[in-house]
């Protein structure tokens, strides 16, 4: 396995596989790896010739501070991980690297990314389309691989590659999930013994309402989902939507769309945990 730390080393690998014929597989991670990142990379290994992965703790997609500068780093231990899962090439990179001077860049990203989490954390989505971008432009990849847990970034990231003109196919991955059911996050890390045991609520509320919505409305589901989180210790929900998958606007009934997904995110003590649960497909 190689690891790259500068964007002219990393084009230069990505572009000698892609002008051999060979596909390229691209898994863009923020480091802290688990099973979820693990997920992806397998099923990258299985459908290209050539792996590589992105380490890299994106700073413009902060709009917490405190968020940024707690975020999990476990460079060795990443690496010791994407080797023995048989990864080819990691990008590493400093963030000077990056972002030499200031990315201005602008996204029209539309409704997909309004709602939820961009209305929640201003500039996020615009952070995350300057540094996929990024990476799209530098490993030129013939697909590229996002976990579902992320499920409003999917629909962005397809938005600005629409956009951007890139050719690659974006391949949304399952939810992994511990054994007892809390959504595989790097963020795991820092929740407290007592709330790594009350975390495993969400996804257990979540598919509890999934038998509650055939018998009732959507604004009832929701309803029941808030009021249920929020009774728990040390949990609070800072929105629950029921939306179209595609568009990610929000539905007010069941027959609304054929494909319908919840999507949540809650705070466990400081620890801000997101999951999502689909309802119609």
């Amino acid at each position: 396995m190689e690891v790259f730390r500068t964007v002219k080393e990393f084009e230069s690998a990505t572009a000698k596989k892609r002008s051999e014929g060979k596909s390229v597989g691209l898994v863009p991670t923020m480091g802290a790896l688990h099973e979820g990142h693990l997920s992806l990379v397998e099923r990258a290994r299985r459908e290209n010739d050539y792996v590589a992965v992105s380490v890299f703790v994106n700073p413009t997609q902060f709009n917490n501070k405190e968020d940024l500068r707690t975020y999990p780093r476990t460079e060795e231990h990443d690496l010791a991980l994407l080797s023995a899962a048989g990864v080819d090439a990691v990008f590493a990179p400093s963030v000077e690297e990056v972002y030499p001077e200031p990315d201005t860049r602008v996204f029209d990203l539309g409704a997909v990314a309004e709602v939820m989490e961009g209305k929640y954390r201003p500039g996020h989505f615009n952070g995350v389309a300057q540094i996929v971008s990024k990476l799209f432009r530098y490993a030129n990849p013939t697909r590229a691989y996002f976990g579902e847990k992320d499920f409003q970034q999917i629909a962005v990231i397809r938005r600005m590659a629409q956009l951007e003109g890139f050719d690659l196919e974006i391949v949304s991955c399952p939810i992994k999930r511990e054994s007892d059911g809390l959504a595989l996050s790097s963020r795991n890390v820092r929740l407290t013994a007592e709330q790594r045991k009350l975390a495993p609520n969400i996804a257990k509320i979540l598919f509890e309402s999934c038998n509650f919505a055939k018998l009732h409305t959507v604004a009832e589901t929701i309803d029941y989902v808030v009021a249920a989180i929020n009774a728990i210790d040390q949990m609070r929900v800072e929105y629950y939507e029921i939306v179209d998958g595609t568009t990610m606007q929000a539905v007010d009934s069941w027959d609304q769309s054929d494909y319908i997904v919840g999507c949540i995110t809650v705070y466990c003590g400081e620890v801000r945990l997101i999951d999502n649960i689909c309802y119609k497909k």
